[in-house]
């Protein structure tokens, strides 16, 4: 097979064109001002595709380019697509969206990405993956090709977060150059316009329990005389912050939990006097660190059941009988009244405290051998507000419990 019988047709978005499937696969490349590497990209993979047998397209899905990069597209047989909402997600999505291809390999137009070997992606999405990501760590990165920050601190961590969060055995869960099925993805509904929907992708395909594979894949040096669009903080961070929002129980439960639980043993440590571990002495300081962390716990364990409920009501999270779903049904069912006796057990502390401090003659207070109790009870009177109100609130996200 010849590079001209490989189906790539140019033509401009919202044009004619033939029905999702005549093609096997569909190369989509976003573009931002890359012509000085653009043509060297869509000729790797039309090469590459003609070398396979494979009937195929490579699709640029142009971001507003203003260096000729839409005329140099046209001009080597890719189909140009225009995308009007800037962001790298966006020139995604609408570049997905338009693939003629049962598969569509994802990658940079920087020259960067191993455009000239899409070969193994392609085998393990015939064999059934649904999502399969290239692992740059396992393919090989050349001198120069990824910052030294990026390299051994940015994917390292947000990789090792996403591995914990999600459960999907990626090693490299930010590269760039992946391949999927078009209609996989599509039905997973994604909506972020910037560069942290690559993390979206993975999230949300591990979350819907797709099928997910990885194979190395090289990165080399871009081709390009100017700075990269990504930014490394501003874009880490993006990254970074989607990637909680889809894991309420890591953001918010988790912690939560752990302020929530290790506050009350210290507390209840402490309540019989003050206590020393080797050099260190704890006391009425720690135990108002300690009712704080109470206090905290309880707000974030809520916060993850409205949000969890929230996110599974929008689509975001796929519903299912999870933690959160559990501990919101049992506040609807149990919290109001759970709140008011501890309240109840809070003015307790306050009334003997009152009654100790009446039984001698309502002396002089000494602070140290009488806060105990009014520390104890403050917490527990904010701890019982907070989940009679914080119940009512997961209730209005738990309707069918009412």
């Amino acid at each position: 097979m010849t590079i001209d019988q490989v189906i790539h047709v140019p033509e401009q978005a919202g044009a004619e064109h033939d029905e999702v499937g005549e093609v096997e696969l569909s190369v989509v490349m976003p573009c931002l001002n890359e012509a000085e590497t653009l043509a060297v990209c869509i000729r790797k993979a039309l090469t590459c595709m003609s070398e396979l047998g494979v009937r195929g397209e490579v699709i640029v899905s142009d971001n507003g380019s203003t260096d000729g990069s839409q005329e140099i597209a046209i001009a080597e047989g890719a189909r140009l697509i225009h995308c009007e909402r800037r962001g790298y997600g966006a020139a995604l999505r609408t570049g997905i969206t338009a693939a003629r291809g049962q598969y569509v390999i994802m990658a940079d137009a920087d020259d960067s990405y191993a455009l000239h070997d899409l070969g193994p992606f392609l085998d393990r999405l015939r064999t059934g993956a649904d999502l399969v990501m290239g692992n740059r760590f396992k393919g090989g990165i050349q001198r120069g090709a990824m910052p030294a920050l990026h390299r051994f601190l940015g994917n390292p961590v947000l990789s090792f977060l996403g591995r914990t969060f999600f459960r999907v055995p990626i090693g490299d869960f930010h590269c760039g150059m992946r391949g999927f099925r078009r209609d996989r993805i599509l039905d997973l509904s994604l909506r972020t316009s910037g560069m942290e929907f690559a993390s979206e992708m993975v999230a949300r395909a591990a979350l819907a329990q797709l099928t997910i594979d990885e194979v190395p894949t090289t990165l080399a040096p871009d081709g390009r005389t100017r700075a990269p669009h990504l930014r490394t903080w501003r874009d880490g961070w993006r990254h970074l912050r989607f990637l909680l929002a889809l894991s309420p129980r890591w953001m918010l439960l988790y912690p939560g939990l752990a302020l929530l639980i290790g506050g009350i043993l210290v507390l209840a440590w402490l309540l019989a006097g003050p206590q020393r571990v080797g050099g260190l002495a704890f006391d009425l300081h720690t135990m108002l660190a300690a009712a704080t962390g109470v206090s905290i716990g309880v707000q974030a364990v809520a916060l993850a059941v409205v949000v969890h409920a929230h996110a599974t009501q929008s689509g975001l999270l796929p519903a299912d009988n999870r933690m959160e779903m559990r501990i919101g049904n049992f506040a609807v069912r149990r919290g109001v009244s759970i709140g008011a006796l501890v309240v109840l057990a809070g003015l307790g502390c306050f009334g003997y405290a009152l009654w100790s401090w009446g039984a001698a003659g309502f002396d002089e207070l000494q602070a140290v051998e009488t806060m105990r109790l009014p520390i104890l009870g403050v917490g527990l009177i904010v701890v019982g507000v907070q989940s009679v109100l914080l119940s009512i609130i997961v209730g209005l996200t738990h309707v069918d419990d009412l």
